[in-house]
């Protein structure tokens, strides 16, 4: 298989400190390191780099980076305490033959689509 599993995410920032500030902080995610402008995450083996950027940041429509949670109202809660504002209440997405998808959604300060998942069986 030439090309198995994703290994990195870039995601284009206007402010790096401020995205930082939020991503560690807010969502609670490990910070691996910087340099300069460039701040990476650790999301379950998977990077996340955020791209700073002296351009404007437009969110791409239709892009939405999603995390998988455990229970997604304790998630919710606990990142509402950390001062992130959704969008909507966790609410069912789909209902599977062994699952059913739960999602709630939420922006990051340059607008970037987020949103907690939970596989609820």
């Amino acid at each position: 298989m030439p090309l198995p599993r994703l290994g990195q995410i870039a995601l284009p920032v206007a402010d790096a400190d401020r995205s930082e500030a939020f991503y560690e902080r807010s969502l609670g995610l490990p910070k691996l390191f910087r340099f300069g402008t460039l701040v990476f995450f650790d999301c379950a083996g998977i990077r996340l780099m955020l791209q700073g950027s002296s351009r404007s940041v437009r969110p791409t429509s239709g892009v939405c980076h999603y995390f998988k949670v455990d229970r997604i109202e304790p998630a919710v809660q606990e990142l509402e305490a950390n001062g992130v504002t959704f969008d909507d209440e966790p609410h069912l997405i789909a209902r599977m033959s062994d699952h059913e998808l739960w999602m709630t959604f939420f922006k990051d300060p340059d607008g970037h689509l987020l949103a907690p998942m939970e596989e609820r069986r």
